[in-house]
């Protein structure tokens, strides 16, 4: 039982601290600037590895997409739009995940985990105390 207590505790500061803050920081882009770009470099975008080649203010920016950002499996120089703040164009964020990206479904997910690790903590104990108030079967001979 303090097993699946420590891992809905790990799931639900997971979500917390990690998850959500991440998804927010996505949504923070849509009032940003709008502008075509392409996949500059290709890596793990869920972990903060991709960045984005496009112009802003006519000069050529290479920005980093943040952690949470989905795309992973795009090729380099695949066009896409983006969002970035007018003050601060080294970062950026694919349109398509102005929503929370990965960021949100892994929030969701681990949300879930901790929810179903909170309610069997509940349930096993309660199906080990009802085994053992059972009656025994009576005996047929």
């Amino acid at each position: 039982m303090l097993t699946l207590w420590g891992l809905a505790l790990l799931a639900g500061a997971l979500a917390t601290l990690v998850a959500l803050p991440a998804a927010q920081h996505l949504r923070s882009f849509r009032d940003g600037e709008r502008v075509s770009a392409t996949l500059h470099t290709k890596g793990s975008c869920m972990l903060g590895g991709c960045r984005v080649e496009f112009e802003a203010d006519g000069r050529t920016v290479v920005a980093d997409l943040p952690v949470g950002s989905s795309g992973g499996k795009t090729s380099v120089g695949t066009p896409m739009t983006v969002r970035y703040h007018a003050d601060d164009p080294q970062a950026a964020v694919r349109e398509a995940d102005l929503g929370g990206g990965g960021a949100a479904v892994l929030a969701a997910m681990l949300g879930g985990a901790a929810l179903l690790f909170l309610l069997t903590s509940v349930a096993v104990p309660v199906h080990a105390h009802r085994q053992r108030r059972a009656p025994a079967a009576p005996d047929g001979a």
